[in-house]
């Protein structure tokens, strides 16, 4: 009931030439065992079938660069953090003469 219908496999078309109809060559073979095999059914399209090589490239590059920012920012606050150390030791130093 929930399983999806896939169409049949069509035909092969025929050739026409300027005298006859010829059919188109057909691959019929013969199974090679009397067992009751199934087709797998088609590769269902998902999701993320949609993704080609700009869209992944996209991604990376946005992951490139917010990465970047983060370091930039973490960077920041650690040099204003040791500025206000340093300052504090100064200003320390400055009241005890």
């Amino acid at each position: 009931m929930f399983r999806p219908k896939y169409p049949e496999t069509p035909t092969l078309p025929t050739v026409h030439t300027p005298t006859t109809a010829v059919p188109a060559v057909q691959y019929n073979h013969a199974p090679a065992c009397s067992c009751q095999h199934t087709t797998a059914p088609a590769r269902p399209t998902g999701a993320l079938s949609g993704l080609n090589a700009g869209t992944v490239g996209a991604v990376v590059t946005v992951g490139i660069v917010l990465t970047a920012l983060l370091a930039a920012v973490a960077v920041t606050a650690v040099s204003v953090a040791m500025a206000a150390v340093v300052m504090r030791s100064l200003l320390a130093s400055q009241r005890r003469r």
